[in-house]
């Protein structure tokens, strides 16, 4: 996969591409990132990449001749059939589904916004998809972009090392919250690991992690049991909790 992010802070995205899993992922070649500076393709000596709005109001907008220069420069023949993702609050929220939509992607580009936006241009003629992580305003799109390029990466083969290494992860895709993890000392300050993790009985462990992964869901976010995947034997965990309260 390839991942081409445009930024006007590309120091700031590079710092963490470069680092722990997504290093990982580029070195065993299952991604290529690109980061790439729009002042780059500015014309001026002053490497101006925003100016006034029209109309008046605060703020600075970015202009589109840069964004445009370098969009043609670096998607080249595949402008116009390579995604374009404008990180913006008007955007869809983003979530593990969308995650595992754009890993199917054999390639795909994030567009960083900074001050008030994108001249909306830009927004008419390049970008073909807008996503937001929540309801709320950041400084700017590049935390934004590197938590999706992050997300998406641990779901490509072998990144994570085991196949399926993602699978138990919250929101995977049985639509749970994670049960809860434990490692040495069995006993720290007197807080002992449940017994039944250290028995050694590997079908009980599935198991008492499963209702975990409900109990969990069930307390702190209840919401996601409507669309979960749950068996027979889920929903009736479910009931005996209810009617033991």
């Amino acid at each position: 996969m390839r991942i081409d992010l445009f930024t006007l802070f590309p120091a700031m995205c590079r710092a963490y591409l470069d680092d722990s899993i997504l290093l990982r992922a580029q070195e065993m070649g299952a991604l290529q990132a690109q980061v790439h500076n729009i002042r780059d393709w500015t014309t001026d000596k002053h490497k101006i990449t925003d100016d006034t709005p029209f109309g008046g109001g605060g703020g600075m907008v970015m202009k589109p001749e840069p964004i445009f220069a370098a969009m043609e420069a670096v998607l080249g023949d595949e402008l116009g059939t390579c995604p374009v993702i404008l990180m913006s609050p008007l955007g869809r929220t983003f979530t593990q589904q969308v995650a595992r939509e754009l890993a199917t992607l054999p390639r795909f580009a994030l567009l960083c916004g900074r001050y008030e936006g994108v001249d909306e241009r830009v927004r008419e003629q390049l970008v073909t998809d807008e996503i937001s992580l929540g309801d709320f305003v950041l400084t700017g799109g590049e935390l934004p972009a590197l938590a999706i390029a992050d997300a998406v990466t641990r779901l490509l083969p072998g990144v994570l090392g085991a196949p399926g290494a993602a699978d138990d992860d919250s929101f995977s895709y049985d639509g749970l919250l994670e049960y809860p993890h434990y490692t040495r000392p069995a006993v720290f300050r007197g807080w002992q690991v449940p017994e039944i993790l250290l028995s050694g009985h590997h079908a009980k462990i599935v198991q008492w992690r499963r209702e975990q992964a409900l109990r969990r869901t069930r307390q702190l976010r209840p919401d996601l049991l409507a669309s979960a995947k749950l068996s027979q034997a889920d929903r009736q965990f479910l009931q005996s909790v209810q009617e033991s309260e």
